[in-house]
């Protein structure tokens, strides 16, 4: 581990409570040709509730996973079931009006409520709790922010409002409230799923890449394995959409975030907040081995563009200690979700009249907007009217902010990719020490390299096998993030994350 991270209080290796604290028994890999009536590819919260509501309306259903079930986005959440999702409710009005800004708040809100109903009917163990959600500031640039946020709140019906004081010893200068909010334990809910789905005979697999997808009345899926499944219906909640004929890559904006989970040294705050102004920060509690602590999260930043990743696990850690009298971080993990230009997920039919569905760009509030994916795509597929079907459409354009987000994403793309190109780094191979890894110069050209601690090498071409963007290392998790689209590579140039589909390319360290 690099001198950084040395001096940090948190754990050497990032690992999730939720799925540390989780157990559930392996699926098998796709090893034959199948033909289904809906395959979902993605083994994530939202393809597991779609999965799970598509087998109740009797459908014949498959579930490809292309690791393990919870281990993206998932398994790394701050796990808030709510419909505050930051500063969000007066720019909805603003661009997409007062009634559809309505809706987004009715879908994720009937989503909260009906998950609370389910986790009842089944009697899922999943320290489901409600309670009140907060956004807070301590910038002067934000207090009328938030204000106008309030006002927001009482055109929608929202039920929260201005409040006075905060139940958390934090400074701030101005605050709102949502009531009726939740978290939970987002694995062990998903655990009682699973079981469901079994007993209604959806077929998962584990370890099943899909590659992409031949278009025709009956899509057919090809695999890494070799093996191919047709499908009347496809519906990918792979997180980065694994079929992008429609360019989702240029629309969708991939961002890192992180969590540190630890005990403070006051009581345990009843609530959840996040802070209106960057870097972001996240406080809800949580229990873990018996023990009530916090999750600490934000710190966010465009993917394979944060620089020392480990910084941001410490600026958390820094943030705990000050204002919460945190000593140790007991977990660390850090996520990456993807943003759409207006800020409102792609769910939906991937063009009109489809058989292929979508969904993704959840900004982080996977949730709520699971279970609003998941029912979506089920009254599609049924043929069911579903109110909530023109405001999520993946084919809509709003030209504020639309142009304006794509304009900028696009020159940052361009800036990433041709600064990348000139960098011609000052390591090489022989500096690289154990636990480290970094953008070598190997005969004048630009590479990656890590060592683990045994001091074995891993050498790779640092050229993202998507769109010819340089790669940079991520201290935080041991990975190759690209700064353009977001795809992430193991040290071992693997993809983790696409939209790259290929795996960086071995090099020999004399190359």
């Amino acid at each position: 581990m690099s001198e950084t991270n040395n001096k940090a209080n948190f754990p050497t290796s990032p690992e999730s409570w939720w799925i540390r604290s989780t157990k559930v028994h392996k699926f098998p890999s796709l090893e034959d040709d199948m033909k289904v009536e809906v395959a979902i590819i993605g083994g994530g919260i939202t393809g597991i509730t779609t999965a799970y509501m598509l087998a109740k309306e009797g459908l014949q259903v498959a579930l490809f996973e292309a690791d393990s079930l919870f281990n993206g986005t998932t398994g790394h959440t701050t796990a808030k079931i709510t419909s505050q999702h930051g500063l969000i409710y007066n720019e909805l009005i603003q661009h997409f009006g007062e009634a559809k800004a309505k809706l987004y708040y009715q879908a994720n809100q009937k989503a909260k409520e009906q998950m609370e109903d389910w986790i009842k009917a089944h009697d899922v163990q999943c320290h489901f709790q409600k309670a009140d959600a907060f956004i807070y500031t301590n910038e002067d640039s934000y207090v009328d922010k938030i204000k106008t946020e309030a006002d927001a709140y009482q055109k929608l019906g929202i039920e929260g409002g201005i409040t006075k004081q905060i139940p958390i010893d934090l400074p701030y200068k101005k605050a709102i409230l949502m009531k009726n909010q939740a978290h939970f334990h987002p694995l062990h809910y998903l655990a009682k799923m699973v079981e469901q789905l079994e007993k209604l005979g959806v077929k998962i697999y584990e370890n099943a890449v899909a590659l992409h997808m031949e278009d025709s009345d009956s899509p057919i899926i090809p695999f890494k394995s070799g093996k191919r499944v047709e499908a009347n219906f496809v519906i990918s909640t792979s997180h980065f959409p694994f079929h992008d004929s429609k360019g989702f890559f240029a629309r969708l904006y991939p961002e890192r975030s992180y969590v540190i989970a630890a005990k403070p040294e006051k009581p345990v705050v009843d609530g959840m907040y996040i802070s209106a102004e960057q870097p972001t920060r996240s406080i809800r509690p949580v229990t873990i081995e018996g023990e009530e602590m916090l999750l600490f999260g934000g710190d966010g930043h465009k993917a394979g563009q944060g620089g020392n990743e480990s910084e941001h696990y410490q600026a958390l850690e820094k943030f705990a200690k000050e204002y919460f009298g945190v000593k140790e971080v007991a977990y660390r993990w850090s996520a990456q979700d993807l943003v759409t230009p207006d800020k409102v997920p792609y769910i939906g039919e991937l063009s009109k009249g489809s058989n292929v569905f979508v969904a993704t760009g959840f900004r982080k509030w996977g949730m709520t907007t699971s279970y609003v994916a998941a029912q979506l795509i089920r009254d599609l597929i049924i043929d069911q009217n579903n109110p909530y079907k023109d405001l999520y459409t993946p084919f809509r354009f709003k030209a504020d902010p639309s142009i304006k987000k794509v304009l900028k994403e696009s020159a940052n793309v361009a800036v990433q990719l041709v600064g990348g190109k000139l960098e011609v780094p000052d390591k090489e191979l022989k500096d690289i020490k154990a636990g480290e890894g970094a953008a070598i110069a190997i005969k004048g050209k630009r590479a990656g390299a890590y060592k683990n601690e045994k001091g074995q090498l891993f050498v790779v071409d640092t050229t993202c096998t998507h769109m010819g963007c340089e790669v940079n290392w991520n201290s935080g998790d041991k990975t190759w993030d690209c700064p353009c689209h977001g795809s992430r590579f193991t040290y071992k140039g693997e993809v983790l994350e696409g939209p790259a589909e290929k795996p960086l390319k071995i090099l020999n360290r004399d190359t």
